[in-house]
Parts: structure tokens; sequence; C-alpha cells
């Protein structure tokens, strides 16, 4: 696999012009300028910003396959494993190359590394709305013209702020797509808590340990950080808050039943040791299970 540290080899690679700035590119693409058999895997050093609709050919993200039924945005952080194979557009696209090192001495260097969305897989990408499209087109040419301009003083902290917005934007469009997504697969969170309450039944026969946000997100076939978004526009909480909260909920339930002691509730529950349940519980209901249960038995 390749790793890309340079601007220039990655365009040589992708078969477009080389990049104006070393460390900052742009470019754009019409339907019949990314057709061929491009077979290409690499990582590289830069974020990257995309906007593309897919004619066939594919596209992975780790080993997630891109979702290209509509017209996407995807958003990709350095280090990440990229597969292009046979893309062909079905209309005009571009991309945009940010090395680590251009937003070093900006706001942006801190801020971009705050918008969870590069962190989801490829197959979650941004689809866009046709006045969202006209948002963010204006906003690429606006970058695009001061890239092609002759560079000055002010050119660095123009693209800059245009790359701001484009990602203020993107994250408000991801807002809507969490709402519309809900409308059309059903509440997230329904699904979320049927899928704890089938995993704390498999912990009655089985030694599994306590469910991680990692393997609800697997179950339900979505990146961590995208389910805990999602969940946190529908309710409010994280995933793990939401795990906590359900945990909790249960032992209660058996505190009040009074057949098991502390201990046995904490290893039904998946918990490693007492002593974590108790601190838990205590943080989350005020008072220690131990107690809680007294109120029962008297």
């Amino acid at each position: 696999m390749n790793h890309f540290t340079k601007l220039s080899d990655l365009h040589e690679a992708l078969g477009v012009k080389p990049p104006e700035h070393p460390l900052f590119s742009v470019a754009y693409g019409e339907r019949d300028s990314c057709t061929g058999n491009l077979e290409l895997e690499f990582s590289s050093a830069f974020y990257s910003i995309g906007f593309k609709k897919m004619k066939s050919g594919s596209m992975l993200y780790g080993k997630t396959k891109y979702d290209h039924d509509r017209g996407a945005m995807s958003f990709v952080k350095p280090q990440q494993k990229v597969t292009l194979q046979n893309v062909e557009l079905q209309e005009k696209g571009f991309l945009i190359l940010i090395h680590e090192d251009f937003l070093q001495g900006t706001a942006l260097y801190n801020e971009i590394k705050k918008y969870s969305y590069f962190d989801y897989e490829v197959n979650e990408a941004l689809h866009l709305s046709p006045g969202e499209e006209d948002i963010i087109w204006n906003l690429y040419f606006s970058i695009e013209k001061e890239y092609n301009n002759n560079t000055d003083e002010l050119s660095k902290s123009i693209i800059i702020s245009h790359l701001d917005s484009m990602l203020k934007y993107a994250q408000r469009f991801y807002k809507r797509q969490f709402i519309n997504r809900t409308q059309l697969t059903g509440s997230t969170v329904t699904k979320f808590n049927a899928l704890l309450a089938a995993n704390f039944e498999e912990r009655k026969t089985k030694n599994i340990g306590l469910p991680t946000v990692f393997f609800m997100a697997e179950k339900l076939h979505v990146f961590p950080r995208y389910l805990t978004d999602l969940l946190k526009e529908e309710t409010g909480k994280t995933a793990l808050e939401l795990i906590h909260l359900f945990l909790i909920s249960e032992a209660k339930n058996l505190l009040a039943e009074g057949e098991l002691n502390i201990s046995e509730i904490s290893h039904l529950l998946g918990f490693e040791n007492t002593t974590y349940f108790s601190r838990l519980f205590k943080k989350e209901v005020g008072t220690a299970p131990n107690k809680f249960k007294g109120r029962f038995l008297n």
C-alpha cells in the first residue's frame, strides 16, 4: 500500500495536474476525467474533502464499501486507508487535499479535529440536497479562485476561512441527515436499547462482559463515532451514557427483587469487579447499591 507524504505524488497517482501549492490543493473533475482502470490503495498525511457522484467502480475506506447511490461528500483524515477501483463519475466532482502542516498556526489546526465526521466510515458519507450542493459548490469555487490567484499575504487566511465555513456547513447538513435517517429507518435509540436487552439476556448464560460502544456500533453496522453522534442528536446522550443508564436500570430492578447479592448482580451485568459497579451505581443513582437494596428489604 502506498503512503503519500507529498501532495504532488498523490496528484500524479490520481492522474491530475500537479498542485499549485506543496501543502494544499484543489482538483475539479468533469465526468470523463476520472474514468479508466485506476487501481489505487493508499493512505496519506492529508485531510481530504471530496464530492462525487459515482457511475461505476468502487471506493473503500478501510474495509467498508463507499455508498455512492447518491451524490455524497466524504471526509478522510490523515493515515486512513483508501482503495479506489475503476472509478467513473456521473457528474462533476471535486477533491480538496490539506496537508496537516498547512493548518499549523491557524485556528483550524485544532478545530478540524473536533469534526467527528472525519472519523466516520465512508458508507456514512454526507448526502446533500440540491440546495445544500449549491452552498458547497459556491464555497469550493471561492476556494479554487483564491487557490489559482497570485499568492499574497492574505491568500492562506482567505482559504482557511472558506474551509472553515465548508466544515461548519457539513456539520449542519449531517445533523439534518441524522434527522432524515431516523425518519426513514426508525429510531436508532429503540434499536440500540433492544440490542442492549438482547445482550443482557445473553449474559445470563454466557460470560461475555460489558457491552462496549464499539460492539454496539458493529452490531448496528455503523461506525462508533457516528453512532454516538446519531444517539446524541436523538436523545441528548452519548452511546456510553445510554449503556450506563441501561445497566443501572437493570441493576435497580435486580436489587429490588432481592434474590441476588451485590457481587452476583455485578457479575451478571458484565462488570469485571464489584467496586467499579458500585462506583458507577452511586454516581448515577446517588446512593450505594447495598443501601438501595436495603430500602426494599425493610
